[in-house]
């Protein structure tokens, strides 16, 4: 949680101020992008195209939504624009996405061959649906924030959740039968 009276102090050009909020963003940045992007060479592009975004446009923040949210309606756009422009390759790293303490082997790549059926059925959602899953699961968002994020109605919210959790489901149940297919 960025504390408002830091933002202030950037807004107002305190530059160890603007630099202590980027890094405290940075890897919430990344990860949004990292999820709705599929792969870490898009995702850091995306996040580095944030980062630079919000630092140069800072002072256009008004705290009529929260900072997170519109931190996260920056990098989703950037995430949506570049999908736009081009499919990102899937390529997933296991063991960046859940940190375990204890170590099954036989238990360690079953989870790793889910995590991995998991970002193969988000990467078959279409971006907007990509997005709002990101927000809703991975960022812990709620739907007043995703919409507010994504600049969208919260019913159009819900109903792209509902789509993409319709979907997830079936792609994630073809999981119990070898894998996702598609």
């Amino acid at each position: 949680m960025v504390e408002p009276e830091l933002i202030r102090s950037a807004q107002a050009g305190d530059r160890g101020a603007l630099i202590t909020i980027l890094r405290s963003i940075e890897t919430h940045v990344y990860r949004t992008a990292y999820y709705i992007l599929g792969n870490e060479q898009d995702a850091m592009d995306a996040a580095q195209e944030a980062l630079i975004r919000i630092y140069t446009k800072i002072d256009t923040y008004e705290e009529k939504a929260l900072f997170k949210t519109w931190v996260q309606r920056i990098v989703t756009n950037i995430c949506i624009d570049k999908f736009r422009r081009f499919k990102p390759t899937v390529s997933i790293d296991e063991h960046n996405m859940v940190f375990r303490t204890e170590s099954n082997v036989e238990e360690e790549l079953i989870f790793a061959d889910f995590a991995k059926d998991i970002q193969q059925a988000i990467d078959k959602l279409p971006e907007q649906h990509r997005a709002v899953i990101v927000l809703r699961y991975l960022q812990d968002f709620s739907y007043n924030e995703i919409a507010d994020s994504l600049n969208l109605p919260l019913n159009t919210v819900k109903s792209y959740l509902f789509r993409a959790r319709q979907r997830l489901q079936t792609l994630l149940h073809d999981y119990q039968k070898g894998g996702v297919r598609g």
